[in-house]
């Protein structure tokens, strides 16, 4: 978005020519022309997760060991083979790697 503002800068307010906005900036001309006359700006588009930790109650129960976990010692923790073995316990129908790739953001927070 900041690049676009840049061009549609360039082109209206500094009556810049499309060849000279595209040299300045690095861009092509054809992406500089787009976004210098047109009016509208693209829309950002949001991706909704989807999968098995994400549709069924398995992201809750993850969830809620996370939290009961956040108020042990980091070595009393669970990782994340004790997670994978604990879910698979209850039924679990996936492997490994989805664990990890569930608890990437939710680790952080």
């Amino acid at each position: 978005m900041p690049e676009i503002n840049h061009i549609k800068k360039l082109r209206n307010i500094k009556s810049l020519s499309i060849n000279e906005v595209s040299k300045r900036t690095g861009f092509c001309w054809e992406t500089v022309k787009k976004y210098a006359d047109e009016d509208q700006l693209p829309q950002k588009t949001t991706v909704k997760k989807q999968g098995m930790m994400y549709d069924e109650e398995w992201s809750e129960i993850v969830s809620d060991w996370l939290m009961e976990d956040y108020t042990l010692k980091k070595k009393s923790r669970r990782n994340n083979t004790i997670l994978l073995n604990q879910l698979k316990a209850l039924g679990f129908p996936g492997s490994y790697r989805t664990v990890p790739l569930l608890l990437t953001g939710r680790r952080q927070n």
